[in-house]
């Protein structure tokens, strides 16, 4: 079985990548397949409205990491998206990876497979609900099955790069969030 953890974030190491890393880790530790797919590391140039995708089933842009997150989402039985709250969205390298995931649309790669979704915001109110309901939304949209956490989606507050490893509850929560998603792709698998 394999998962895929991606982080919207531009920021290396931060809130968001720890708390994707902490839902990972009851993956890793029943022996599935993680890879770590952080945007604080990968390049996913935005979309440029030509839909010569769809007329081909290939996007025209290929100096950037999106095929290799393709390749990694044709093969995978689940997923995390987290993204911290940028002006009540998703990040601008998150935005990217929704839009130029057109390409794969009509192939239907999500499909079926259980997503949960992670967000960290400045402050109560930092737009975090705003960003799980986009996550959900892009889940949805792909056909994928959203995974609650103890709620929704897992929602946290963090000012300081760092903060979150303060913060027991929340790093128990994205621990939560990982067993939820293994018990729905087991239930599937099981069918």
């Amino acid at each position: 079985m394999k998962v895929i953890g991606i982080s919207g974030s531009p920021r290396k190491d931060g809130n968001t990548e720890i708390l994707v890393r902490e839902a990972l880790k009851p993956f890793y530790e029943r022996g599935w397949e993680v890879t770590e797919f952080f945007l604080s590391s990968k390049t996913i140039k935005p979309c440029i409205g030509c839909e010569t995708c769809i007329e081909t089933g290939k996007c025209v842009i290929e100096d950037d990491d999106m095929e290799l997150l393709i390749s990694e989402l044709e093969d995978c039985d689940a997923l995390i998206i987290g993204s911290p709250a940028y002006f009540r969205n998703v990040t601008a390298q998150l935005k990217a990876l929704f839009d130029r995931s057109f390409v794969f649309k009509n192939r239907k790669l999500l499909a079926g497979k259980p997503g949960g979704a992670i967000t960290v915001g400045r402050g109560e109110g930092g737009g975090q609900s705003l960003v799980l309901l986009i996550i959900h939304n892009y889940y949805l949209s792909e056909g994928a099955i959203c995974v609650p956490c103890e709620i929704n989606g897992l929602s946290a507050r963090a000012d300081k790069p760092g903060d979150i490893l303060k913060q027991e509850n929340r790093l128990r929560q994205a621990r939560v969030l990982g067993e939820n998603i293994i018990r729905y792709a087991e239930m599937l698998l099981r069918g």
